[in-house]
C-alpha cells in the first residue's frame, strides 16, 4: 500500500472512533412532569384523602420539592391541594403523594351526589409543581390537567 492510502485508513479508523465515543453517554432530558388525581377518598367526617400522582417524564431523576393545585369538580373549586412531599422520582416513573382536604361545601355535595348514583365527574387541576432535575437548580412548572373521577366499585366513599 501506498502511504497516502494508510494515511487515509488511519483518519477513517480515527474519525470512526471519535464518532463511536460521542454516542455512549446518556442524554439528560428534562421534561414537564404532569399530576392527577389518582384516587379521592370521603372520609366519615366529610374530609378528604386525595392521592395525588406526579409523573416524571425526563430521563433524570427529579425531586419534587411542592406542589400548589388548585382543585375543581366540573366549574365548582373544591380547594387547593397543596404539598411539600420532596420526594424524589426516577426517570420515567411516577409517585403518589396523598394530601388532606378540607373541600368546598359544593364539592362534597357533587361527590356525595356522583358516588350515591354511581356516575363519573369532571374534574380539573391548575397550579404549579416545583421540582430540581438531577444535580441542577429548581424549576417551576405549570400544571393543568382535566380528567374524570368514577366511584370504585366495591370501595364506598372511593372514586378514581
Amino acid at each position: 500500500m501506498k502511504a497516502g492510502s494508510w494515511m487515509r485508513l488511519f483518519g477513517l479508523a480515527l474519525a470512526a472512533a471519535l464518532l463511536a465515543s460521542c454516542g455512549g453517554g446518556q442524554v439528560r432530558r428534562v421534561s414537564e412532569p404532569a399530576a392527577r388525581i389518582q384516587q379521592l377518598t370521603v372520609r366519615a367526617n366529610g374530609s378528604w384523602a386525595v392521592e395525588v400522582r406526579i409523573e416524571n417524564f425526563s430521563s433524570i431523576p427529579m425531586r419534587f420539592d411542592r406542589f400548589d393545585l388548585q382543585l375543581k369538580l366540573g366549574e365548582d373549586a373544591a380547594g387547593q391541594l397543596q404539598a411539600q412531599p420532596a420526594v424524589s422520582i426516577g426517570p420515567e416513573s411516577a409517585d403518589v403523594v396523598t394530601v388532606d382536604l378540607t373541600p368546598s361545601g359544593a364539592a362534597k355535595i357533587a361527590i356525595a351526589d356522583a358516588l350515591s348514583g354511581g356516575r363519573s365527574l369532571a374534574y380539573s387541576l391548575k397550579g404549579d409543581i416545583a421540582a430540581t432535575p438531577d444535580e441542577a437548580k429548581q424549576r417551576i412548572f405549570a400544571i393543568e390537567r382535566s380528567s374524570a373521577l368514577s366511584p370504585a366499585p366495591g370501595l364506598p366513599g372511593v372514586m378514581r
